[in-house]
């Protein structure tokens, strides 16, 4: 008799515990207008943009008047958010410098190209624990067992890398080049013991979003 409570209690264990998997499942779904970049990625390419930008010393350039010619900046020419977003960048850091921005090459003294070796986000994750187990079921949407994590980190890191030349409109003359133009940012999140969690990044919109939250 101890033997078959045994068993009975075992068994409504386990019929308990199936049923708050499936309680506390979330559901699977796919969207097919998902954007290219997520907010994350694009606050931290446009931050890297930023330092790049922002970090290279132009006051030569003040009181010049500058057309900055972006046909070497790859993505430029497309809907490319974050290409555009870069452009804007380094012409605001121009005029930050003193620089007279023109929108006609004829007008200007000075034509700078600018060109991008890199303007990317990647990530790694680390996961310890049980993973979400998909269920099949008979509606759209599939079902998944809650993930638990005893250890998990999600690293987004992203980097731009540009460069500048400028030369006289009307000579052509070489008159300088920035070498390598690089800026970085990250974005760190920790999830330890299942729910404890925080985060770790270096973008200030991110920051504050937090703090709100």
């Amino acid at each position: 008799m101890k033997t078959s409570h045994c068993s009975n209690a075992c068994i409504w264990g386990v019929t308990v515990l199936a049923l708050l998997a499936l309680l506390c499942s979330g559901c699977i779904t796919r969207r097919q207008t998902d954007p290219e970049h997520t907010a994350t990625e694009q606050l931290l390419l446009s931050r890297a943009a930023d330092r790049a930008a922002f970090d290279t010393k132009l006051d030569q350039f003040a009181h010049k008047k500058i057309y900055v010619d972006a046909t070497y900046f790859a993505g430029y020419d497309s809907k490319d958010y974050d290409a555009k977003y870069a452009i804007g960048a380094i012409r605001d850091a121009l005029s930050s410098a003193g620089a007279l921005l023109v929108d006609d090459k004829k007008a200007s003294e000075i034509t700078i190209e600018a060109r991008n070796g890199a303007l990317s986000a990647d990530e790694r994750t680390l996961f310890i624990g049980i993973p979400s187990v998909p269920i099949p079921n008979s509606l759209v949407t599939m079902i998944g067992t809650p993930e638990v994590a005893l250890y998990k980190s999600m690293k987004t890191k992203s980097t731009a890398k540009f460069a500048l030349l400028a030369y006289s409109t009307q000579s052509r003359e070489h008159l300088y080049s920035s070498g390598a133009m690089v800026g970085r940012s990250h974005d760190h999140h920790y999830t330890v013991i299942v729910f404890v969690g925080w985060q770790g990044t270096d973008v200030p919109e991110m920051r504050k979003a937090k703090k709100i939250k």
